[in-house]
């Protein structure tokens, strides 16, 4: 079987997924003094393809249910923990493998793996080669390309003319329409109002709770350590 994806780091790097501190120098990539909703995305968006890492925090409360995920996001590596209760994983991706570990439920009930895989599992590590369908999906999550997916559309989008208290930032907001199986959303993102036109936080709240994100350390050089024991996804996925 696939592993499935269903985290929070997915959520605000979707929302993402995600947000920051060096960053690219003023000039195209910085937001004028008196920026339309448009304008602002597009300088945001600039900014984001040429930043190489950022330090990202996420706090969600769904149903009552708390969960977190840290994650560092490199050009080419990067980390993810997530926790709620005794539901936790970590995947890790470097240029050349991706690894997943976690507890017995993070591994079920949040990654989607049967009970018989996570016992093949134990307290290894899966190790996913490059090229594989599972290291594309993680490295296209946890490495740089994925800073663009932090922004939404701007159809739908308003800028609002309030400015954040904490930074002076500028904050858009957005709705996202209920489906079958989620409640509608409304977000608000913060906007770096200086010569770096970065997300600085964003909050999404629904009828069932809500989700803070905070990205830091834009432009960190990310490093990260490679599991010792692993097990190869052909041993427990065999095809």
């Amino acid at each position: 079987m696939a592993l499935s994806r269903r985290t929070s780091l997915t959520l605000s790097l979707a929302v993402l997924s995600g947000t920051l501190v060096v960053g690219p120098a003023l000039g195209a990539q910085a937001a004028s003094k008196s920026p339309t909703t448009t304008s602002l995305l597009a300088a945001a968006k600039s900014a984001l393809a040429k930043e190489s890492g950022v330090h990202i925090v996420v706090t969600t409360t769904d149903d009552k249910v708390k969960s977190s995920v840290v994650a560092n996001i490199g050009t080419t590596s990067g980390t993810e923990t997530y926790a709620s209760g005794t539901e936790t994983f970590t995947i890790t991706v470097t240029p050349k493998d991706a690894y997943l570990s976690g507890s017995e439920k993070g591994l079920t009930k949040v990654m989607g793996l049967t009970a018989a895989e996570q016992k093949t599992v134990g307290s290894d590590s899966i190790i996913m080669a490059k090229g594989s369908s599972p290291y594309t999906t993680f490295k296209t999550n946890l490495t740089s390309g994925a800073f663009t997916q932090l922004l939404p559309a701007a159809k739908g989008t308003k800028l609002l003319a309030k400015r954040d208290k904490a930074s002076n930032g500028y904050q858009i907001t957005w709705p996202t329409a209920a489906t079958s199986t989620a409640p509608k959303e409304v977000s608000v993102m913060t906007i770096s109002s200086g010569s770096k036109t970065l997300p600085l936080k964003e909050s999404v709240v629904t009828s069932k709770g809500s989700s803070h994100t905070a990205f830091t350390k834009w432009g960190e050089s990310v490093s990260v350590k490679i599991p010792s024991k692993t097990i190869p996804y052909a041993t427990v996925f065999p095809s």
